[in-house]
């Protein structure tokens, strides 16, 4: 690695909702910046103004500071290298367009969008370069008095690129090694719209040399976009200032057959964004990973994990340690398949590690939206403390503790009526009494008053159990039953017990 300070940049277009292999290669540039004490750059990508979606900008920013991913420079925080958004820096653009053209690396492009409809018809798979560019309305083929003509009259035109024939043009990828193309095969991609605003081949470009990015890191989708920019590098007397390439391999549909898609989540009942995302024209929305209940630290732990690895068995890494841990060359070449009860169980894992105090707010959020009233903050995080092993989703606390806060509105009587006898209601009568007595007991010493009871009246502590566990929460769930009613408490623990009793006997 080079002796300059590592840049890496996010350049997301703000055109829809965050989907998660967008979330991985931001995760992917910032891990690899704070490993080698550099800067994470956001920089949006404005230029198509035809697909520029409203809020999407603010969304993008929200994602990442969900996620903890927070940019050193980017339009919200500003920089040295500002502005961050390329409609922000149009006028910039032409003047390197115009030296491309000058230098005779890309000409002027005054066909309209019908003559190249009609030549797309005319010719199956056209492709605007060497081997019709002469054919078609361009400085190339035109008279120069013509296009000095055209010019002066401001006839709407492109810039194009002019890519070379019969070349090579190749570069190292960090993940793929040496990776080449045959210049024949490229088309004369558009590097100027007709109404002065860039496309992404010479944007990226530009901002990549003027920002001093060191790194990029980009989807694999994006190869077939690699030559145009190799070629406007060079040609722009920047190839020794250009970054360090690696093309990260597709997150894929679960079966491993192609991209994961929107369609694929809405089809399988999984999200793919990171957030909800509105479309503010369709009014469609789009669920994300935080609305389902998914922890950010799982979800950008799952995320690192697909495509990558440590070189162990480890799979549950902070933050911290995958910046610790991280190094392009454990990156997969191969695409890594989608597998949503794998992420499931990674939220569970973080759930079950994550201290009750970090988890605190987010389940408060969710009893108070279910109309429960947290009163007393301290036993809010023994409750939180004794269900979350039991907690996939951060929506699984309402089920999993919603009885420590309210009494059953009803219990699964079906479990217990059909074995139900008076020497039951006699034992319980009995444990009554044991709670009422003076002496505090732990989860522990009332389990063992509980079983001596049992076999003193000749029952089955087993016999008893099921229906103390129905009495407390209604049903047949729930951690441990004496640890339930430790944290219930004596008095809460024979109110229950009393009004089960009613229920069990009418």
């Amino acid at each position: 690695m080079s002796d300059k300070k590592v840049r890496v940049r996010f350049a997301p277009s703000p055109t829809g909702g965050l989907h998660l292999g967008g979330v991985r290669t931001v995760l992917f540039n910032y891990l690899f910046a704070k490993k080698h004490g550099g800067d994470f750059v956001l920089r949006i990508e404005d230029t198509d103004q035809t697909r520029y979606v409203d809020g999407a900008e603010q969304y993008i920013m929200d994602c990442l500071k969900w996620c903890g991913l927070t940019p050193d420079e980017s339009p919200l925080v500003g920089g040295p290298f500002a502005p961050y958004r390329q409609s922000e820096r149009k006028p910039l653009y032409r003047e390197y367009a115009e030296r491309l053209v000058e230098n005779g690396h890309a000409y002027y492009a005054f066909d309209t969008s019908e003559e190249l409809e009609q030549k797309r018809k005319d010719i199956p798979n056209f492709q605007y370069g060497h081997a019709y560019r002469h054919e078609m309305r361009n400085s190339l083929s035109l008279p120069l008095h013509e296009v000095e003509k055209l010019l002066h009259d401001g006839t709407p035109h492109v810039i194009r690129i002019k890519m070379p024939e019969d070349q090579n043009i190749g570069f190292d990828d960090m993940i793929r090694g040496y990776v080449n193309f045959d210049s024949n095969l490229v088309d004369d991609k558009v590097l100027l719209k007709a109404d002065g605003m860039p496309t992404y081949h010479l944007a990226v470009v530009v901002d990549d040399y003027l920002m001093k990015i060191t790194h990029a890191f980009r989807g694999e989708e994006w190869l077939p976009s690699a030559p145009v920019h190799i070629l406007l590098w060079k040609v722009l007397g920047w190839e020794a200032d250009m970054p360090a390439w690696a093309h990260l391999p597709l997150i894929l549909k679960p079966d491993g057959h192609g991209k994961l898609s929107k369609r694929d989540g809405a089809r399988l009942g999984f999200p793919v964004y990171a957030m909800n995302w509105q479309d503010n024209k369709t009014g469609e929305l789009t669920p994300g990973f935080r609305e389902l209940g998914f922890l950010p630290e799982a979800f950008l732990n799952l995320l690192a994990m697909l495509g990558w690895n440590d070189g162990t068995d480890q799979e549950i890494f902070s933050l911290n340690e995958l910046i610790e841990k991280f190094s392009i060359d454990r990156i997969s070449k191969a695409g890594a398949k989608f597998d949503f009860e794998k992420a499931k169980w990674y939220n569970a894992e973080w759930i079950k590690r994550s201290d009750a105090e970090n988890l605190k707010l987010k389940v408060w959020e969710v009893l108070k939206a279910k109309g429960i009233v947290i009163k007393d903050e301290a036993y809010l995080l023994k409750v939180i403390d004794v269900v979350k092993e039991r907690c996939v989703l951060i929506y699984d606390f309402y089920q999993q503790s919603a009885y420590f806060f309210r009494q059953p509105a009803e219990y699964d009587l079906n479990a217990v009526k059909p074995k139900w006898t008076d020497a039951k209601t006699d034992f319980f009568n009995a444990f009554i009494s044991i709670l009422s007595s003076p002496e505090t007991y732990d989860a522990a010493a009332l389990e063992a008053k509980f079983k001596a009871l049992a076999e003193e009246k000749g029952l089955k502590a087993g016999d008893v159990m099921l229906p103390f566990r129905i009495m407390l929460v209604g049903g047949k769930f729930g951690p441990h039953v004496f640890d339930i009613a430790k944290l219930l408490g004596e008095s809460e623990t024979i109110i229950r017990i009393e009004k089960a009793l009613e229920a069990f006997n009418a």
